[in-house]
């Protein structure tokens, strides 16, 4: 339930701006479809090799933060080919970074106060939405909210499937789609060959990889960390490079390691035990596998259904790892400054340059905490400050 969540709550929250970005750029409604199928295709196949391989929780998304980026850029000179040629590139120095060991694991060497209170900020938004989809939705969001609240107190581990169950019958039973909303075929893979302008590269490509490794990567690794699994990223991005590099030619944008929705699987409401969490993402895969060729019917019926009362169920979903990220990020008095500093940053949702608020919270974070401890000796470090 955990892993379906996840890729319910990750599909249904962007894919409308993956559609209108992959638009902007020059692709036919055919080849938008294409690329959305197509990257559907790769993270179901990547969310459950990995997690069956690894036996650990790692999940897997596409770039939201690289496709809003997309959305400003508008056409290139060379049209939706050029585009794919910039989401090459992108892919193969993501690749390439994984390659490179030492720069994989400097990503990996991130604190875990810093990590935490990150990770924090991230769901806080996500956090509120329960509450803003009652006040907002009361005759929707209020009988989730209370079936949530009965559950936890009788049920707890069924709590959150049992919200989603009645979010799942509230839908179908108000849920009208629009007249027409199924008509057409459905998305088909549209071979599209790249071309390598130099201001697709350096306006698109260049751009994409960035915001990807900053805003997605970097999340992801700490959310994983915030929920005490250790990963080598280098093989995680040589996969995720080669998977994006793959999309690329159905005109396919970049493929990532999941933030917000991996916090879904690899969190406590997944399984109690850490050891057990593990298939979610693979539940997460196959979602996305029976999402990609119904891609016309998911997005109508999404499309249909009131946005906030889907983010409410997977805020519910998240209470849980809220609370543990916020005491691991205010476990030490000595980093709690750096860490409140990176929450209220992450939190604040700013994009400066293109580049989202997690990577500033985490680089302003980090900085204050080598700032505070410059000089130190060891015996006064753990003094506080």
């Amino acid at each position: 339930m955990a892993g379906a969540l996840a890729a319910i709550v990750g599909y249904a929250s962007t894919f409308t701006l993956v559609l209108a970005a992959l638009t902007a750029a020059g692709a036919s409604p055919q080849q938008a479809g294409s690329g959305l199928m197509s990257v559907c295709i790769a993270m179901g196949i990547l969310n459950i090799v990995v997690s069956a391989r690894l036996r650990v929780p790692v999940s897997f998304a596409w770039t939201t933060p690289g496709m809003a980026f997309l959305l400003t850029v508008g056409e290139p000179v060379g049209g939706f080919p050029a585009v794919a040629g910039a989401f090459l590139v992108a892919a193969v120095l993501i690749f390439l970074t994984g390659l490179i060991k030492p720069l994989a694991r400097l990503m990996a060497a991130i604190p875990a106060p810093i990590a935490n209170a990150m990770l924090a900020g991230m769901l806080l938004t996500l956090c509120l939405a329960p509450i803003t989809a009652v006040a907002e939705m009361p005759l929707l969001a209020l009988p989730v909210l209370l079936a949530w609240v009965i559950a936890l107190r009788f049920a707890r581990r069924y709590a959150v499937p049992i919200a989603v169950l009645v979010t799942g019958v509230l839908l179908a039973s108000t849920t009208n789609l629009p007249p027409g909303a199924l008509d057409g075929s459905w998305p088909a893979l549209v071979p599209v060959m790249p071309v390598f302008t130099l201001d697709a590269i350096i306006r698109i490509g260049l751009p994409i990889y960035v915001v990807t490794m900053a805003s997605q990567n970097l999340p992801g690794l700490a959310v994983m960390q915030a929920n005490g699994f250790v990963l080598s990223p280098a093989p995680l991005f040589v996969a995720t490079g080669l998977a994006s590099a793959a999309t690329a030619f159905f005109g396919g944008h970049a493929t990532n390691l999941a933030a917000i929705t991996a916090a879904i699987c690899a969190g406590p409401e997944a399984h109690p035990d850490k050891a057990k969490r593990w298939p979610a993402p693979i539940a997460t895969g196959a979602t996305y596998l029976l999402l990609a060729p119904g891609a016309s019917l998911a997005a109508a019926f999404i499309a249909a259904s009131p946005p906030l009362l889907i983010q409410a169920v997977a805020g519910l979903a998240l209470l849980s790892s809220l609370t543990g990220a916020l005491a691991g990020a205010l476990a030490h008095e000595e980093t709690r400054l750096p860490a409140i500093f990176t929450f209220v940053t992450t939190a604040s949702g700013i994009t400066i340059i293109g580049v989202g608020a997690p990577f500033w919270g985490l680089v302003g974070g980090i900085g204050m905490l080598v700032l505070l401890r410059f000089g130190l000796k060891p015996t006064d470090q753990g003094r506080g400050s």
